[in-house]
């Protein structure tokens, strides 16, 4: 049931490198917090080639097509081009939050962070190459417009974790200017809120120019980005994430050196921290783990739940495999009349609910109704999801092949 709690939440991203591992591989992990009655899709895009001068049409921004992009899974919200969440041939993933700074949100359309997400995973083969199609991209058209499928705009900027089978990176933006922090082991959490301090490994060439003209740093001392740009008073969102970001951090020490994926489900399941979301306004849409083995010659495994509530979710395995063929059950109807590309846009609704949320709408129907038979279900869900777990195991210790052609 939804809690009374109208306090907005966000989402919460998470990896784990050794030695914090329990199998030489990272983790990564992320909730996708939405608005209550939006719908999350998963796509699966295809590798692709493109001609020179092809443009590509993002959530509000055309921008200049690459000559080559990787095939990539997403989790997205259905009304939009971009993804939260997702993963690439290459076993990069990167998942994004919105955050506020000291630099003015961006009221003209132009790209959103979940847009970034998408082209960074379509043109990175790396977690450092993601990362610099981020920045690259920020830098020339900027981030802004709404976020939200609404009449009224919802702006953010963004934080960003990226993550391949070596390292991991956290990017952190306010405006066009952005730093970045490596984190090459152990683990990491990022919520709705500059995290990066005086670790910065990278950053824009401006950044501590752009923070002595506004006055918001004397240039003496060390330089912390998120000391100088986060908002002196941070909205109500900002503030609960707070709590949210430390919890997420304990569970991660807790676990240290022994985190596995079922460890990130768990911790993506837990509603006493915040971390898994359900109130009247927000609710957790979508979530996702991924194990990236560091052998190269071993396949990564990427779970999807493409239903809201983790915790009343089972996680789906995915595999990139010749052949793969989109499953139809998880995405979502598209419309002649999108009011999402109308201008003006959000003027009206459309249902973009997808085969399998009716299903789990139903389910969780019978789970409020009928306690007892609404535990048989989740039970039996959870047996299925420990299959998938148990054939990801079978498959990393050389014990299974790879699935046939699809999208698990």
């Amino acid at each position: 049931m939804a809690g009374r709690d109208c306090t907005p939440s966000s989402c919460d991203c998470f990896v784990a490198l050794p030695p914090h591992t329990a199998a030489p591989a990272v983790i990564f992990g992320k909730n996708a917090d939405r608005p209550r009655s939006e719908v999350q899709e998963l796509i699966y895009v295809p590798a692709a080639t493109h001609r020179p001068g092809d443009k590509v049409q993002c959530t509000y921004l055309e921008i200049e097509q690459a000559e080559r992009t990787h095939a990539v899974v997403l989790s997205r919200p259905a009304w939009l081009w971009g993804a939260e969440m997702g993963a690439n041939e290459h076993g990069v993933c990167v998942g994004n939050e919105g955050v506020w700074t000291r630099e003015p949100v961006g009221q003209d359309e132009a790209l959103l962070g979940m847009d970034l997400v998408r082209l960074a995973l379509e043109r990175g083969s790396s977690a450092r190459e993601a990362l610099e199609v981020i920045t690259a991209l920020l830098e020339r058209y900027g981030q802004g417009g709404s976020c939200k499928e609404e009449p009224v705009p919802f702006i953010y900027h963004n934080t960003f974790l990226l993550a391949d089978r070596t390292e991991a990176w956290v990017l952190e933006t306010a405006g066009r200017y952005w730093a970045a922090q490596r984190i090459p082991e152990g683990s990491r959490n990022i919520s709705n809120q500059l995290s990066i301090g005086k670790e910065i490994t990278a950053e824009h060439p401006g950044l501590r120019q752009r923070a002595r003209s506004q006055g918001w740093w004397s240039g003496d001392g060390e330089f912390s980005f998120a000391d100088v740009f986060s908002l002196e008073q941070q909205p109500p969102r900002m503030e609960a994430a707070k709590a949210r970001y430390r919890a997420g951090r304990e569970l991660l020490q807790q676990h240290a050196g022994h985190i596995t994926a079922e460890t990130f489900m768990g911790i993506l399941r837990d509603k006493a921290s915040g971390i898994c979301v359900d109130t009247e306004g927000f609710r957790t849409a979508g979530s996702m783990v991924s194990m990236l083995p560091r052998d190269p010659a071993l396949p990564c495994v990427h779970f999807f739940t493409a239903t809201p509530d983790p915790s009343r979710s089972v996680f789906k395995p995915f595999v990139f495999v010749a052949g793969l063929k989109p499953v139809p059950q998880v995405r979502s109807p598209t419309f002649r009349d999108d009011p999402a590309k109308q201008i003006p846009r959000f003027q009206s609704t459309v249902d973009r609910r997808h085969e399998l949320y009716r299903r789990h709408q139903a389910a969780l129907e019978l789970m409020e109704s009928d306690q007892e038979r609404g535990q048989k279900l989740l039970q039996m869900l959870r047996d299925l999801e420990k299959q998938g777990l148990e054939g990801m195991n079978a498959l990393l210790e050389g014990t299974a092949a790879p699935p046939p052609a699809g999208a698990g």
